[in-house]
């Protein structure tokens, strides 16, 4: 592992490598960073590391594009996945600033870019799909054990894509997109007829499905969540039919009710959101959810219990987006800036801007 100085000295190295300008190169042990998937200013894909200051504390290469994050509760641990049809998760050390190891689906399968771990940190559950029957799993990693496989749960579906823990502990909330996809075609989609999204409710321990909500329309992919600190959760779609069809691209299942409906805003915003849905996060106190949507470059506010939309922010390439404190977000866009945004702003505030593209996901630790 390499110490703090020789890092920073590293880092100082890959900085000029990838046409950065260095930062001041210190922070606290306990300071978070941020993670996400990015695309450096040569197009190579990379992993990469930020101080909420903007600073950039480290990048490293990774061979294949990835795409969401989860951190290991207890452990200094982050662990980012491939995006279809990826095979690999890459285990990050932060104090090293770098991948400890990396970690391979296994044969036949590929990862669907997200994950979330038990609130004891020894568990890992990750979408995947076993493609020789197209059939959506989700894999268990030990992660006292270097991550070895221990089980593989089947979802009677296609495509899970990003899925969360309940605050139960013991529920997972898994986003169902109903896409069939194959490594041999790339990331073409195989099925846009016969497509069966869904909002699962799964036991992490038996597998069991608890339940199982569909969505208005068979094209509507259920690709993106977050959940509340009451089990409210909502979701964020991405419509497969035809671009003249403007259907409800947001969702919402209540925690106390468990009433699931779709969330309807004014035409003419549904409109510009492209049918795309990109990324969804729930602030700390649970009040509020913010939304991005690249292709409308958008970031949407809503009340969380109410569905009702507070604002909607310009803001270009509108990628990732995460919850910091109890009202703040954190927000990327594809074109290279970080933003704070507060739940009552009216504009997101400039942190940095840097010559990386950004994936669709932040990572909090």
């Amino acid at each position: 592992m390499l110490n703090r100085r020789h890092f920073l000295k590293n880092s100082l190295v890959l900085s000029a490598w990838a046409g950065l300008v260095p930062a001041p190169w210190a922070w606290a042990d306990d300071e978070p960073l941020l993670f996400s998937a990015v695309d450096n200013a040569e197009g190579k894909h990379c992993l990469a590391g930020v101080t909420l200051r903007g600073e950039l504390a480290f990048m490293t290469d990774v061979p294949e594009r990835c795409h969401g994050g989860t951190r290991r509760p207890g452990r200094r641990e982050v662990v980012m996945f491939a995006r279809r049809p990826g095979r690999l998760l890459h285990v990050l050390d932060i104090d090293a600033g770098s991948t400890r190891l990396s970690i391979e689906a296994g044969e036949d399968r590929h990862f669907y870019g997200h994950g979330v771990f038990s609130p004891d940190g020894r568990y890992l559950y990750a979408s995947a799909n076993r493609f020789e029957n197209t059939e959506g799993i989700i894999q268990v990693f030990d992660a006292a054990r270097d991550y070895a496989l221990v089980k593989e749960l089947p979802l009677d579906g296609i495509g899970p894509h990003e899925l969360r823990l309940h605050p139960d502990g013991d529920t997972l909330i898994v986003a169902l997109g109903g896409i069939e996809t194959h490594p041999d075609y790339g990331r073409a989609k195989l099925n846009l007829d016969s497509m069966a999204p869904a909002l699962l409710l799964m036991d992490r321990h038996s597998g069991k499905i608890l339940a199982r909500h569909e969505p208005s329309h068979h094209q509507l992919s259920c690709r993106h969540l977050d959940v509340g600190p009451d089990g409210t959760v909502i979701a964020g779609y991405q419509f497969q039919g035809p671009e003249w069809v403007t259907p409800p691209l947001i969702a919402q299942l209540d925690g106390q009710t468990s009433e699931f409906k779709e969330l309807a805003l004014p035409e003419p915003l549904t409109t510009s959101l492209k049918q795309y849905i990109a990324s969804v996060a729930i602030s700390g106190n649970g009040r509020h959810a913010a939304i991005t949507a690249p292709r409308g470059a958008r970031v949407l506010l809503l009340e969380t219990h109410t569905g009702k939309l507070l604002r909607e922010l310009a803001l270009e390439d509108a990628a990732g987006v995460v919850a910091e404190g109890e009202n703040d977000f954190l927000v990327s866009s594809g074109r290279g800036g970080l933003y704070r945004l507060n739940s009552t702003s009216s504009t997101p505030e400039r942190l940095t801007r840097l010559p990386v593209h950004w994936d669709n996901h932040l990572t909090l630790a």
